[in-house]
């Protein structure tokens, strides 16, 4: 027996709560991780006392953006996937919208005056509420969208990757001016979404050949845009020779080896770091990884990593079980979207590839990451919900007549 989009019977039955359990419950973990380990790597020696007109300033902002970001992922974990694919109804549009604004996010971000500029890069666009200022990352939100629409538009019906024009160059094209738009300012991420996208092209069984082009474009397009910042040029050159200035392009990745390996196998115990004194910038965010080591020891980097090793095979459980091919996709996207960021994260704070600004996904500070993350992985766990693949796309999940959240 074959439901109609058609999975057999046994997997259309199999339950959904184990999909969504597990993704939850290894995102929640690296949230709430994140919100203590952040809390030790921002302590500072000269910290004011907490009042309630400097808290945010504090902190235990991290906290609330956990929790928004826990929010979100419930919210899009209890809603239909479906909504954002390639429907009879509305065609490409919900993702098509999504594209658009992300894409328009981003050029308003590079406009002097709105987006903040800070250490060489305009990253940011300032929100400001009331004596709040809020700082939103439009490239946190691409990532994300650019996953939503590739799957949107390699599952459309009819629509053959297979074929150059008709096929294979829209994507390229589509994917092609987010991850520009991006890598203007954000050099790092746009390379994690030129992998992401070549891998759901693979997903989607694009030619071989068609794969070697888009490879050596993106490797083009990366030299341009290497060319484009200077410090990203010395960046690369100081990694390959060996002798960058251990006062200037050398420093930063120097004291994080320095806290990597002062906290041995167990670590100096957690809140016992010395780095996050000054020594290693950007210890919150970017160089997080380097102070769970200092703190925890190897024995809590492990943690972690095992950790996305089992997002990495829950999100593949989800994907290879989906009923339905945008499902497949937007799963193994997402998945792959997250852990490959969390290995470029490690990978540049232990030296092993060229230093780039990108957090640790869940763990390092930030508001914009976190929400976005979050959604990220409920919409994981939305394919996972077999009940999802058997009903029309909806925008909330409805109830059934005992009361219980279909």
């Amino acid at each position: 027996m074959t439901t109609r989009t058609g999975a057999t019977a046994e997997t259309a039955s199999e339950p959904a709560a184990a999909a969504d359990g597990w993704i939850i419950l290894l995102t929640g973990a690296l949230m709430a991780f994140g919100v203590v380990i952040v809390y030790s790597a921002s302590v500072s020696v000269d910290l004011e006392t907490v009042t309630a007109q400097n808290w945010w300033r504090t902190p235990l902002k991290q906290g609330a953006f956990a929790l928004l970001g826990f929010l979100a992922m419930l919210i899009a974990a209890g809603c239909d996937h479906r909504i954002w694919s390639w429907h009879r109804r509305w065609g490409g549009m919900p993702a098509a919208a999504l594209a658009a604004l992300a894409s328009l996010a981003l050029l308003v971000m590079l406009i002097p005056g709105i987006g903040n500029s800070a250490l060489g890069a305009r990253r940011a666009i300032m929100l400001s509420l009331g004596s709040f200022k809020l700082g939103f990352q439009p490239a946190e939100a691409a990532k994300v969208v650019l996953v939503i629409w590739l799957a949107a538009l390699l599952a459309r019906p009819n629509f053959d990757v297979t074929q150059f024009r008709s096929g294979f160059l829209k994507v390229v094209l589509t994917a092609g001016v987010l991850i520009g738009l991006t890598g203007i300012e954000d050099f790092g991420t746009a390379a994690l979404m030129g992998l992401v996208t070549i891998g759901l092209l693979i997903a989607g069984r694009a030619r071989l050949r068609h794969l070697l082009l888009i490879a050596l474009t993106g490797l083009a397009a990366g030299a341009a845009l290497i060319w484009l910042k200077p410090y990203r040029w010395q960046r690369l050159v100081a990694f390959f020779t060996g002798d960058a200035d251990p006062a200037r392009e050398g420093y930063q990745i120097n004291q994080s080896l320095i806290a990597i390996g002062a906290g041995g196998w167990w670590g100096r115990g957690l809140g016992a770091g010395v780095q996050k004194y000054d020594y290693l910038p950007h210890d919150e965010n970017d160089f997080i990884f380097s102070i769970i080591c200092e703190e925890l020891g190897v024995a809590g980097g492990l943690a972690v990593i095992a950790i996305f090793l089992l997002l990495l095979w829950r999100g593949y459980a989800v994907a290879r079980r989906s009923p339905d091919q945008f499902g497949r996709l937007l799963a193994t996207g997402l998945t792959l979207m997250i852990c490959l960021q969390a290995a470029f994260n490690i990978a540049v704070v232990t030296h092993m590839v060229p230093t780039k600004g990108i957090s640790l996904p869940f763990v390092s500070a930030g508001g914009s990451g976190l929400f976005f993350l979050g959604i990220a992985a409920g919409l994981i766990a939305a394919v996972g919900r077999r009940e999802s693949a058997t009903r029309e796309p909806h925008s909330c999940p409805s109830r059934d007549r005992k009361g219980a959240v279909a």
